[in-house]
């Protein structure tokens, strides 16, 4: 292609009358080049686009596109790499061209789905986006790696956290129904990882668990589920998840109180949404305004987060949650259907015919098998076979000194014991029933009317905590006992009167 100087002089000889032979001659050109530039009329700049040229792999991009493009449900260490790519030409297909061939095109075609991935998405008001990140926690003292829910409201860059043990639907269900509480409202709008343990899209279908899809039709909300692989489409939300984990979990949270750790965990936007947003150059607060006026108002009832299954018990009464997690029931109900209401963090047990709740455990998760126990269950059927006490998983839970006590109780005495300890753990739970009796016998006595106070103030405000002071009784003396006075003395006058 000719300088724009040397089409110039073209055009301007011609201008000038010389013939194309003449110009030819001129310029030292080919007569051709010159009739070209003549004739051309627009001389507008072009886009700078490289023409692609034939390649040997141009018959084989379809096959390659179409492997990275399943590849894409692959664990990502597990996907392909451009050699791998090449050599799978060559066996399968018959490729004779080169390696750089195939790493240059693998290269492009990652280069380009990566910044679709980075398409920055526009948010209306009330709209959240939803997903789980892990990180590793001190919980009364053992490091665990447990779960926490983000709920991010991209218009307002605003966002709140929960930790969990698990991400299943009764997790996140928990987690949403916490924060709408907290904020006072629901988004009208939530956009959900396809992994969050609530549903998952097919193609174009959606399909949800049960326990989301009423817990959807309670709140209202639309949902919307993001394609397998596709981060794009939450747009900040894998940022967000980063930056609660490097903000608020370095270093890592200690914690003995896992409700009040969570309470702390909403509290703690409120540092952030002083902040003016990154783009909006107003506070953060602010905005969050706008999203907080376009959710929707709380339903009149709260949403049980709660989900029944039925499972038969085993010859020791126990039932067996996700293949590997082991609760008691009863012993007495060994090979017998038992209804269990699994939440969040805590298993109900429930008596099948009745609904009549047995017994609560602590949800477990993870891979190796637990076993998780209520002895007070037992205590029923210790009464009408003391000859087990020793062998009873209820006598290792109890305090040393009233397991000796016990242990030295001939059978009728036991009995009565055992009486005494199943009404108190009726009403106060096994271990404030467990702590008074010991005490009782500190005394030197095992009464139950002592014990049943003493159980009543552990299991109340605390036996080292003093009651709370009553009203000061000094001015109703005033008002009364003045006034007992004054008719006394009254009484007093009328009988002298009489007398006289």
């Amino acid at each position: 292609m000719l300088s724009m100087s040397h089409i110039n002089n073209i055009r301007d000889l011609r201008k000038k009358g010389s013939t194309i032979k003449e110009i030819a001659e001129i310029t030292h050109k080919d007569p051709k080049t010159v009739r070209k530039y003549l004739n051309l009329e627009d001389f507008s700049p072009q886009i700078p686009v490289q023409p692609e040229r034939p390649s040997k792999l141009d018959p084989f991009k379809p096959i390659i596109d179409q492997w990275l493009k399943e590849d894409k449900k692959n664990w990502r260490k597990q996907q392909y790499t451009a050699m791998r790519i090449f050599q799978l030409l060559q066996e399968q297909e018959g490729f004779t061209g080169s390696y750089n061939l195939v790493q240059r095109y693998v290269k492009k075609v990652k280069k380009r789905e990566k910044e679709r991935q980075t398409l920055e998405l526009i948010w209306e008001p009330g709209s959240a986006q939803v997903d789980f990140g892990e990180a590793d926690f001190i919980y009364r003292g053992n490091k665990e790696r447990l779960k926490y829910l983000v709920v991010s409201f991209p218009y307002s860059n605003d966002s709140y956290t929960q930790i969990f043990r698990g991400e299943n639907a009764e997790c996140v269900c928990e987690g949403l129904k916490t924060v709408f509480e907290y904020i006072g409202g629901v988004p009208r709008l939530l956009v959900f990882d396809n992994a969050t343990g609530v549903g998952h899209r097919i193609q174009n279908e959606i399909r949800e668990t049960e326990l989301f899809a009423r817990f959807h039709a309670h709140y209202g909300f639309v949902c919307r589920f993001c394609s397998p692989h596709a981060g794009h489409e939450k747009g900040n939300l894998e940022n967000k998840v980063r930056y609660v984990r490097n903000n608020l979990f370095v270093p890592i949270p200690s914690f003995d109180d896992w409700d009040a750790f969570n309470r702390q965990l909403l509290e703690a936007h409120k540092k952030k949404a002083t902040e003016i947003h990154y783009k909006k150059q107003q506070p953060i607060t602010k905005l969050f305004e706008a999203d907080l006026a376009a959710c929707y108002p709380l339903p009149a009832h709260s949403f049980d987060v709660c989900r029944y299954i039925v499972r038969k018990a085993d010859g020791y009464g126990k039932v067996c949650l996700d293949g590997k997690h082991w609760y008691s029931t009863r012993p007495e109900l060994a090979k017998q259907d038992v209804l269990i209401g699994v939440r969040a963090n805590r298993l109900d047990i429930l008596d099948y015919e009745t609904g009549e709740v047995i017994t609560h455990h602590q949800r477990q998760y993870g891979n190796c098998r637990t076993d998780s126990y209520d002895y007070s269950t037992t205590i029923a059927m210790l009464l009408r076979n003391c000859g087990a006490w020793h062998n009873s998983g209820l006598r290792q839970e109890l305090p040393d000194m009233l397991r000796r006590y016990l242990d030295e109780q001939p059978r009728p005495k036991l009995r009565n014991s055992l009486h005494m300890l199943q009404r108190l753990t009726d009403s106060y739970g096994l271990k404030a029933a467990a702590d008074a009796m010991e005490k009782t016998l500190l005394q030197g006595n095992m009464e139950l009317a002592d014990a049943e106070v003493l159980a009543g103030r552990i299991a109340g405000y605390g036996i080292q905590t003093p009651p709370e002071p009553g009203p000061a009784l000094d001015v109703y003396d005033e008002v009364f006992l003045k006034g007992v006075k004054k008719h006394a003395d009254a009484g007093t006058e009328r009988k002298e009167d009489y007398r006289n």
